[in-house]
């Protein structure tokens, strides 16, 4: 599959619920690198890069979220594999 990466941007219920730190842990229990953070939209920014199944493990997650979150919308844009992470964080 390859190195890819993916930018999510997630809509709904997913700010004040533990989205980010959830985040945080799926992508790196899938071995990916990159960051989220919190929109002014209210909705959640997801940049990730890594394998390509895992990034489409990444997304499958983030279309339900942790259990608090309701999630309306996820848009999807791949993009080329950068390098430009070591590790996963949040971003304030």
């Amino acid at each position: 599959m390859g190195l890819k990466q993916v930018h999510l941007h997630v809509t709904g219920r997913v700010q004040g619920v533990y989205f980010r730190a959830s985040t945080q842990r799926e992508a790196k229990r899938l071995g990916l690198c990159g960051w989220v953070k919190n929109r002014a939209d209210g909705g959640v920014e997801i940049l990730a890069e890594g394998e390509e199944d895992g990034l489409k493990e990444l997304i499958a997650w983030a279309q339900k979220g942790p259990s608090a979150a309701r999630v309306e919308r996820v848009d999807v844009r791949w993009r080329g594999f950068q390098g430009d992470f070591s590790d996963f964080r949040i971003v304030e």
